[in-house]
């Protein structure tokens, strides 16, 4: 039975170290080995330094391609914190009771990515109420525990996932047009 080893594109030349740019061309040499096949990735440079190599022998490479690589997307953190931030401004401007629950979980949120640090804890009539404060501009920012149950985390973190996708004034379906509603209306025709 065969065991493949299949190994991933790298994002360097073997030989040169040096990164492959976006859309740059780069070989790929096969290469069988005691310990099984082994990739070797390398620059336009790097290959033509190596010659021809078109001899198949078992120290020389028993495969070869090029293609275009490719550079990874850049990884992006779900939770954008501009975004998250951006948000939890917006609900504290605007002082809804409704979104308490939401923007305490954006401040704890912020809290754990570290954008924002907790400077004091107070209770005022039998409520805690938390004091950020956002170190790289001295903003403050006054969150009051909304005390909540474990019950209503789950709606409560919907709302969140709702609030940073959409933001707070999210786009309304548009109503059916007179036409389309006539048109569901008349029955289909067998034709």
């Amino acid at each position: 039975m065969n065991e493949w080893n299949i190994q991933s594109r790298a994002h360097t030349c073997e030989a040169c170290s040096q990164p492959f740019a976006d859309k740059q061309v780069y070989h790929t040499l096969l290469f069988d080995e005691p310990a099984g096949l082994r990739r070797s990735d390398l620059c336009e440079t790097c290959r033509q330094k190596q010659g021809t190599g078109e001899a198949r022998s078992p120290a020389g490479f028993i495969s070869h391609w090029q293609g275009l690589y490719e550079a990874p997307p850049p990884l992006v953190d779900p939770i954008q914190k501009d975004t998250a931030e951006t948000l939890l401004r917006k609900l504290i401007e605007q002082n809804d009771p409704r979104y308490a629950p939401a923007g305490y979980i954006l401040a704890v949120m912020l809290e754990r990515k570290r954008v924002l640090k907790v400077k004091e804890q107070v209770v005022t009539d039998g409520k805690r109420v938390f004091i950020y404060e956002q170190p790289g501009t001295g903003d403050v920012f006054t969150i009051a525990d909304p005390d909540l149950h474990l019950d209503q985390l789950e709606a409560v973190q919907r709302d969140v996932a709702a609030l940073l996708e959409h933001g707070l004034n999210p786009p309304t379906p548009a109503a059916p047009t007179e036409a389309a509603v006539t048109a569901e209306s008349q029955p289909a025709s067998g034709i």
